[in-house]
């Protein structure tokens, strides 16, 4: 006997899924951990770390409902000899359904120095490609469009560029990831895929408010056109540089709990759980996130631990 929510949840995939395909106007994959995942958000961050730093990430979203997002994420950034220059390379894989975008991208930052209070000024540049893959054999479809005959596999490059403005108590950033605006056309007129340009503003403040705790509040706007604004707020606490917890808000989304520890001065972990707001919040039991982060100290300097 087929259940009403079984038969809901379905129809929620399938329509999540021909967005997906027939259409770019979404968004780029979110995360919840935006605050230590920058350089997918901004090229201009490439070796801000001042180290070599790596970062995985995992994002399970909308457990329950099949065929649901999951993302994965790996940055690998680092300055070079000149420290002025900064260089990345980022890999991120985002399924939906029977659809898959890969996005492979290098980046390269310079920065300026701006005065003697540490304020300085990051320009960034990344190139790069994206791919979408369709697989239409992993769904039951009844009574299916011709358009599930034929999978597609489309290519298209990656332009994007970044500012990143920041001291070491504060940062602000403006990117465009990508400014090609792609059109793609198969054999049919219904699978047309239009890739547009995404606007990211990111930023982010450091408050002592004792000799042990650190507080930062950030923010991420992303906008694109042909589909809402989205805005997420957050607040992290930043304990003996050992622990952190923190919430988190997206518009008209979800909240969302985080925690993190500083197991070693060059390894950091951690975890983000959203629970969504909106009518989605009954055919699910919220999203998970899982951040690691590596970092290698240079010789002759010590690696301390930094909020951002």
């Amino acid at each position: 006997m087929i259940h009403k929510s079984s038969i809901i949840k379905g129809l929620i995939v399938l329509v999540f899924a021909l967005i997906s395909t027939s259409s770019f106007a979404q968004q780029d994959p979110q995360y919840t951990h935006y605050m230590y995942n920058t350089l997918s958000v901004n090229p201009a961050y490439a070796g801000q770390r001042e180290t070599l730093s790596v970062v995985g990430l995992h994002r399970t979203q909308w457990v329950g409902i099949n065929g649901a997002p999951q993302t994965q994420s790996l940055s690998i950034h680092s300055p070079l000899r000149n420290e002025r220059i900064g260089l990345g390379l980022n890999i991120v894989s985002d399924a939906l359904g029977p659809a898959r975008e890969t996005f492979v991208d290098a980046n390269f930052s310079y920065t300026l120095p701006l005065n003697a209070n540490d304020l300085k000024l990051s320009f960034g540049v990344k190139g790069g490609v994206h791919m979408l893959n369709t697989d239409w054999s992993k769904g039951r479809f009844q009574n299916p469009d011709v358009a599930f005959n034929q999978n597609l596999n489309l290519t298209s490059p990656m332009i994007g560029a970044g500012l990143y403005l920041h001291t070491r108590k504060w940062y602000l950033g403006l990117a465009v990831p990508n400014f090609l605006e792609t059109d793609h056309y198969n054999d049919f007129e219904e699978s047309v895929a239009t890739e547009r340009m995404h606007f990211y503003a990111i930023g982010g403040y450091v408050f002592n408010l004792s000799e042990t705790v650190e507080l930062k509040p950030a923010f991420l706007i992303k906008g694109v056109s042909g589909a809402p604004i989205i805005a997420d707020v957050s607040a992290n606490l930043w304990i003996q540089k050992k622990l952190t917890f923190g919430l988190a808000w997206r518009w008209d989304d979800s909240v969302s709990a985080l925690a993190g520890f500083q197991v070693t001065p060059g390894m950091f972990i951690g975890y983000g759980y959203d629970m969504t707001t909106t009518g989605l919040n009954n055919y699910n039991s919220g999203t998970h996130e899982v951040t690691l982060r590596f970092e290698v100290k240079k010789i002759g300097r010590i690696l301390s631990p930094r909020f951002f």
